[in-house]
């Protein structure tokens, strides 16, 4: 969502026309470059222990400017954001699992106005796949769900989407209003530790709990989801790529039976670099086309210097 006033430090979101096909082709066309085409040296997982794998690191991010008699002028602006991201997998007997969890939030405050949402998210996704006796198959059948919403209430400073006369801010989402969630099944290919793509049937259902609110994602007045089914392409690439230096970009798409040439995406990318153990720099971005909620292109820009803790 936009803000008034002057780009913000810590959160840029910015809506862009764009040929959806040409920026899904383009996206699949870099992924898939990154990957041989051969799988021999992807070790099989280990399911001996069936112990998990668990991980959890916590973030604080923040900036600030003040300006005071300063002749070229400036304006003060206080920025800050938290968030955790967490993982756990197991490899048992024929199965493995994977969960993963990331949340952020963040306020800013410019000059003289009151503190505002820049960020804000809630994603929990979680597969099961059948590895196979233990010996990793190439292609491996698997059932996955993911869910996607916020924390709190999000505002249209600018304009007025509903177009009922109300004057800027107006209420545009809160907690589960929306929220996403989606159900696949069908085969994963994973030729790397740190790559794997998932193709299958599946499922989407868009909530909107508030009423008032369901016009603006198409969602009936007298109902509280919209449900689709089609098909559903996922994409995950998660490796250190330099030193200190670890990338992490998701592609996801799905393609409505009843709407197939103009699928659905959301492409997540995070660049974290480490300068020390506690120290790092957060750079992200996403894009999002969802035709039932805008025609056009979103896309948000995170730029962070912060500090890390990891707990697990």
């Amino acid at each position: 969502m936009t803000t008034s006033g002057n780009t913000q430090p810590v959160f840029v979101m910015m809506r862009v026309v764009a040929s959806p096909r040409t920026v899904i082709l383009s996206l699949l066309f870099l992924l898939m470059s990154a990957v041989p085409a051969s799988a021999q040296d992807a070790p099989p997982p280990d399911s001996s222990s069936g112990s998990w794998t668990k991980s959890l690191l916590g973030k604080l991010n923040g900036s600030q400017a003040g300006f005071q008699n300063w002749a070229e002028g400036g304006v003060n602006t206080l920025a800050i954001s938290s968030g955790l991201d967490g993982s756990a997998e197991q490899a048992s007997g024929n199965w493995t699992k994977k969960s993963t969890l990331r949340l952020s939030f963040g306020v800013v405050k410019q000059d003289t106005l009151a503190f505002r949402k820049a960020e804000d998210l809630i994603r929990l996704t979680m597969a099961l796949n059948y590895a196979g006796n233990g010996k990793l198959l190439l292609f491996q059948p698997t059932v996955a769900a993911g869910a996607r919403t916020q924390f709190a209430p999000g505002f249209n400073f600018e304009k007025n989407p509903f177009g009922d006369g109300r004057t800027p801010p107006v209420k545009v989402s809160d907690f589960l209003s929306p929220g996403t969630f989606t159900q696949s099944l069908g085969l994963a290919y994973k030729p790397k530790p740190w790559f794997s793509q998932r193709l299958g049937l599946g499922a989407k259902q868009t909530v909107v709990m508030i009423e008032s609110l369901r016009p603006l994602y198409s969602v009936d007045p007298g109902s509280s989801a919209r449900f689709e089914f089609g098909v559903e392409a996922f994409t995950d690439f998660d490796k250190e790529i330099f030193r200190n230096v670890h990338y992490k970009s998701t592609l996801g798409l799905f393609a409505a039976f009843n709407k197939p040439d103009l699928p659905d995406y959301l492409w997540e990318n995070v660049v974290t670099m480490k300068v020390n153990s506690w120290l790092q720099v957060n750079f992200e971005w996403s894009m999002l086309f969802d035709e039932d909620v805008s025609s056009k292109l979103q896309v948000k820009e995170v730029f962070a210097v912060g500090i890390a803790y990891k707990f697990i």
